[in-house]
């Protein structure tokens, strides 16, 4: 639990963080063009940061890292060659940033993609810094250190609200350009911090060592690349499912982008103070426990977890739902930010809530899959989910507009909990089950939840279906 514990420290200190980033660019930039522009460039990296830096890489990298024999000369060769093809994607983009705006962006017209494309080119940038960052946390996880990156994130929104404040007054696309510099500021200051907190652990000369060594790890290598792969696809639901919206959202009025943008960033919170801290603390003990021949102590260890998770984040989903316009309003209804943006981002935020017990659980159950080196089997099971997803972005965001591609990512997380069961065990699930039977309860006051929402959906845009 002390890592939990300090997951969660780390990930709220830079959330009210991140919440004072919100605000400040709220005030400050508003919900317009620009705002949707930067929104759109840091959207890519960021994606990149939310799949490597929340699981991905660690749920590959740990168990290979583990079980090789060579550790040195695995990690440094794992190292030089993701970083390389980094450095390589990063200055494709820059070169063909007009066609990579294009395809984030589809419902930019041509003057906007033109405006929008050095931003993207400059904010992809920070992936180089969110790979030596992640490869560096997934070392320290190893050795039980989470604190560095916990906290860390916090260096970014410091780097982006000072940048914010110097550009106070400027003109819109001034105050994006200081935005982004920010980012990379930001990427500078984290690896810093990554950078000591490895030589305090003294594994940088392990690091080093590697690079020199002439032992053989390609067995290590590939059992790593095996999983990576489909870790990356497997971990990325939730965020691909907001590209997605982003994507769609180009298509819609302006601020619409905005509007999912700050609404999924008060979503993201209890998702990463509760979910993620639990899934980041608990996958190392999960994975040796297993290697160790312990599968009861496995089950036990998830299942005592998955309920106190279940707590939380029910207890989160409804008073998300129930607070949305007063959060919203706290956090954002100021300066350039105002009243009828509140009203259309709470509705947003209040949907995206239904979502936010599926997503949760789906992520710690997923844990299981990866422990067993079987990447495959979740990737599978995200790729059905965002099959759906897309199906449901369609069909809704014609009726509901944004509050329909909110709704869709919320009944993505209900799919992709459901497989995940499945993949768990029917038997295991059950037992689960009638161990705590009160779990119907809170799934009871959920499915509640959406019901009221989905009524007030229909009753304020039933013109749409006349």
């Amino acid at each position: 639990m002390k890592g939990v514990f300090t997951n969660s420290s780390g990930i709220l200190c830079s959330r009210i963080t991140g919440f004072v980033r919100d605000f400040i660019t709220a005030s400050i930039l508003g919900a317009n063009l620009y705002s949707d522009i930067f929104f759109v460039a840091f959207k890519l990296p960021n994606l990149f940061r939310s799949i490597f830096a929340e699981g991905a890489f660690t749920q590959a990298f740990l168990p290979s890292f583990t079980a090789a024999k060579h550790k040195a000369s695995f990690s440094s060769n794992i190292f030089l060659r993701l970083f390389g093809a980094v450095l390589l994607l990063s200055f494709l983009v820059t070169v063909f940033s007009d066609f990579i705006t294009m395809i984030i962006a589809w419902g930019f017209d041509d003057n906007t993609r033109r405006i929008a494309a050095p931003f993207v080119a400059l904010n992809f940038w920070y992936l180089d810094f969110v790979f030596l960052i992640t490869f560096a946390m997934a070392l320290l996880h190893y050795r039980k250190h989470f604190a560095t990156s916990a906290f860390s994130t916090a260096l970014l929104n410091i780097a982006m609200i000072a940048a914010l404040l110097m550009a106070r007054g400027k003109d819109e696309a001034t105050i994006v350009w200081y935005l982004s510099f920010g980012v990379l500021v930001g990427g500078v200051l984290q690896l810093l911090l990554h950078i000591a907190a490895l030589r305090g652990k003294r594994l940088i000369p392990m690091l080093v060592g590697g690079f020199s060594s002439k032992r053989d790890s390609s067995d290590d290598r590939n059992r790593f690349y095996k999983a990576f792969t489909p870790a990356v696809f497997g971990a990325s639901t939730t965020h691909i499912s907001a590209f997605i919206d982003t994507l769609l959202a180009s298509f819609l009025a302006v601020g619409s982008i905005s509007y999912l943008f700050y609404a999924n960033r008060i979503f993201q919170l209890p998702l990463s103070l509760f979910a993620i801290a639990v899934s980041m603390a608990v996958f190392p003990e999960i994975a040796k426990t297993i290697r160790r021949g312990d599968e009861s102590g496995a089950v036990k260890l998830l299942n005592r977890n998955l309920w106190f998770l279940l707590y939380l984040l029910s207890l989160s989903a409804i008073g998300g739902a129930l607070l949305s316009e007063g959060i919203i309003w706290l956090l954002f209804e100021r300066g350039a930010f105002e009243r009828s943006d509140t009203l259309v981002c709470a509705r947003v935020l209040s949907i995206y809530m239904i979502g936010l017990v599926p997503f949760g659980l789906a992520r710690l159950i997923s844990l299981w899959l990866y422990a067993h080196h079987n990447q495959a089997l979740a990737a599978k099971n995200s790729a059905i989910a965002l099959g759906f997803n897309i199906v449901f972005s369609l069909a809704l965001i014609a009726p509901l507009g944004v509050f329909g591609l909110a709704l869709a990512g919320s009944l993505t997380g209900l799919i992709l909990l459901g497989l995940n069961l499945r993949a768990y065990g029917r038997e295991r699930f059950w037992d689960m089950i009638r161990a705590r039977y009160f779990v119907w309860l809170a799934a009871a006051v959920v499915l509640e939840i959406a019901a009221i929402e989905g009524f007030k959906i229909a009753i304020d845009y039933q013109g749409f279906f006349s």
